[in-house]
């Protein structure tokens, strides 16, 4: 067969790479354009570029799916079926365009957790297991009927980075087994089926990130997890002096206790910093302060005195 592949971050790169090392021939690569980034507004390239690059694979950057010159050229690489992995919604004439259809990798057990952050929200909503799915793309986001689907638990020690690179390398070899399956047609779409509520996985901004002390401790690290190391979990705090300083999270714990108050800031001001939940602390073990670097707590506490400081909601 011959594959075009649809994919832009990291994530996508492990199945590109799976495809290309199983021999199949790929027509084409799409990913998005080239982007200004950074304070010095650097021109950057996707991770999918940048392996179809150095493995000389011909590429398309569309800025817009629809332009007719775009699926033009998609046409001509004359593919048999098109493999999506983290990229963008697809117009029908552009999933619809290649004889035997096109396939999407998803990181999650659909039907649960449709939407573009999966990964984040299993852990967020402390899920203890989720996984990869393999499904036929159609006129509904995320609702085409399954081709495979493997599952992984969600451990106490993951975080978003942990799992991302554990279904990454899962999904790659999934996507290589459902091209072979869809080839010797021993592989069959078949409809998803929801056994309870869906959870779903929307896009998450900046403003989702603040850390709601209010929730029992367990679920504040478990929002701590999900967002780490990216886009993080955030907090502030305030000095005596009324100065604010903002926080990015990385690593907590949640130990149970009857005396905590919520929201009080609780240290020794050499090993240990905790926050006052309803049902105990959480200790922060890894922050980065705004505009420096990322580091342990008794890294920060060494060069900030915060015995009196207050958490600002």
């Amino acid at each position: 067969m011959k594959v075009v592949f649809m994919g832009t971050p990291d994530f996508a790169v492990a199945s590109l790479d799976a495809i290309v090392q199983a021999g199949y021939e790929v027509a084409g690569v799409v990913t998005v354009p080239d982007r200004q980034t950074g304070r010095g507004l650097k021109v950057t390239c996707s991770p999918v570029k940048n392996y179809a690059l150095q493995h000389h694979l011909p590429l398309l950057q569309p800025e817009k799916l629809r332009d007719p010159q775009f699926q033009a050229d998609l046409r001509a690489w004359n593919a048999d079926i098109f493999v999506v992995v983290a990229f963008r919604m697809l117009p029908q004439t552009v999933w619809a365009m290649p004889p035997m259809g096109t396939f999407n990798l998803h990181a999650s057990l659909l039907p649960q957790y449709r939407g573009a952050a999966p990964i984040n929200w299993a852990i967020i909503n402390g899920e203890k297991e989720t996984g990869v799915t393999t499904f036929m793309l159609n006129e509904r986001i995320d609702e085409g009927g399954i081709l495979l689907q493997r599952t992984t638990p969600i451990t106490a020690d993951d975080d978003a980075e942990s799992l991302h690179d554990r279904l990454a390398s899962m999904g790659s070899g999934m996507v290589v087994e459902t091209l072979r399956g869809l080839e010797q047609g021993t592989l069959r779409p078949q409809p998803q089926q929801a056994s309870g509520p869906l959870s779903p996985a929307p896009k998450i901004f900046k403003a989702d990130c603040a850390i709601n002390w209010n929730q029992p401790g367990q679920r504040v690290v478990d929002f701590i997890r999900g967002l780490s190391p990216y886009p993080a979990a955030t907090m502030a705090m305030e000095d005596e002096q009324g100065r604010q300083f903002s926080f990015k999270v990385y690593q907590a714990s949640f130990h149970p206790a009857s005396d905590s108050i919520v929201g009080q800031v609780v240290t020794d001001q050499k090993t240990f910093q905790k926050i006052g939940v309803k049902d105990g602390f959480v200790h922060i073990l890894s922050l980065q302060l705004s505009g420096k670097r990322r580091i342990s707590v008794e890294e920060f506490l060494r060069g900030y005195n915060i015995i009196n400081w207050k958490l600002v909601y």
